[in-house]
């Protein structure tokens, strides 16, 4: 029997909107939005007066609201609403993916010492039910690799200057407009919203808390007409990439842009859609897609998690409480497509291994072996010198590189 649910919801904007809207059309589930919280005064609403507050106590401390919702946009005054409502005993649904990465290893504690539930399947990956999958179906299967598409911002901005050949700019403004970005779209695009959301799946997946600080992320900003002009010539097609990847009790993680050819499920997936791509030891290969931006896909994500609370759903973090505990470490080599300006960018970059180089008037490359941490270090410099690095196959080991550099070409050849 489901139990009745009282929901409190912090933001009325996009996805709120959406959640609304899908809650009061779903079918064979009921719950009652006793109050909305929001900031601004003076902006008009689509609802009565009535439901709304601004003042975010008459709903945590409501002792009738039993289920906070919150989608606001300010991921630290998110925390603090977050962790409060758990305090208080309420359970909480989340889809700020910014919130749950940065606080993971505390909210994780706070919700089990206060006997709660706390749910965030919306913070990644839109409608694809990948939080929830990864915990149910796959506990106890040893998974070794989990990437995709996690972005449906940076997916649309691709598809339109890749397939459609429109400029990155106004690529851009057709998804601010369309609601996929907002007005700063700099978590999309440099790659920190991909990179929050491989950090929430890495603690379902493998067990693994990480934080934001210690994750390589380099989005597409630097992309420039040579490198899809190379990416076309090849085949390829260029996708931002979260990689998520698992070898002997050892998990390394990045967020790239990479170059995809046409066997890989994810060439297929354009526009605001998401694909996630799970390996299994014994399952194989599963992928899931469905649209990963917009009001109404978060929404429904939101609904799924309020719907499972009704039935005192938690997350039991199965892979956390294996026995054999896995370490993340990011000493890895990947192949990776280099657009440089000097030979000197390769060295800092430190580039090893050139496989192909080109050397021209305005526009130069190298594909060529090159550490994560490296790059992890040398972020700031890549953006700075308007670099662009772009993966073109699996990750290597330090020890494997090192040890037997002549097969190393064949374990990260291109896909």
């Amino acid at each position: 029997m489901a139990n009745k649910l009282n929901i409190g919801l912090f933001g009325f904007g996009c996805v709120g909107q959406g959640l609304y809207h899908v809650l009061n059309n779903s079918s064979g589930f009921t719950s009652n939005i006793t109050k909305i919280a929001v900031k601004d005064k003076s902006k008009p609403r689509t609802l009565g007066s009535d439901i709304f507050t601004f003042n975010k106590y008459d709903i945590l401390d409501n002792p009738e609201i039993n289920v906070i919702v919150e989608l606001i946009d300010d991921a630290d005054e998110a925390f603090e609403i977050v962790k409060y409502a758990i305090q208080k005993g309420k359970h909480v649904v989340t889809a700020n993916k910014k919130l749950v990465a940065t606080h993971l290893q505390e909210l994780y504690e706070l919700q089990k010492k206060h006997n709660v539930s706390l749910l965030y399947e919306a913070s990644t990956c839109g409608s694809i039910p990948i939080i929830r999958t990864l915990e149910e179906y796959f506990d106890n299967e040893q998974l070794n690799k989990v990437s995709g598409i996690f972005n449906g911002t940076t997916n649309y901005i691709l598809t339109k200057t890749i397939t459609d050949k429109i400029s990155y700019q106004i690529a851009l403004k057709q998804a601010q407009e369309k609601g996929f970005a907002e007005s700063d779209p700099t978590s999309d695009v440099e790659g920190f919203d991909s990179k929050y959301k491989a950090i929430i799946i890495a603690l379902h997946a493998f067990g693994v808390f990480a934080k934001p600080n210690d994750v390589l992320n380099i989005g597409i900003t630097t992309l420039h007409d040579n490198d899809i002009k190379y990416a076309s010539e090849k085949g390829y097609k260029i996708k931002l990439v979260p990689t998520i990847k698992h070898t002997d009790n050892k998990v390394s993680m990045y967020v790239l842009p990479k170059f995809i050819k046409q066997e890989n499920p994810l060439f297929f997936v354009e526009n605001e859609f998401n694909g996630v791509i799970v390996e299994g030891e014994f399952s194989g290969e599963q992928f899931l897609k469905g649209r990963g931006a917009g009001g109404h896909p978060t929404g429904a994500a939101v609904l799924s998690d309020i719907s499972a609370l009704s039935y005192e759903y938690k997350y039991a973090f199965k892979k956390l409480n294996q026995t054999l505990k896995n370490t993340i470490d990011n000493n890895i080599f990947i192949k990776a497509y280099i657009r440089y300006n000097t030979l000197i960018n390769l060295e800092v970059l430190g580039a090893d291994q050139i496989f192909e180089q080109y050397t021209g008037e305005d526009y130069h490359y190298a594909v060529a072996l090159v550490n994560i941490n490296q790059l992890l270090l040398q972020r700031d410099y890549i953006l700075k010198n308007n670099l662009f690095i772009a993966e073109l196959g699996e990750g290597v080991s330090a020890t494997v590189k090192k040890s037997i550099a002549n097969e190393a070409l064949e374990i990260s050849q291109a896909e």
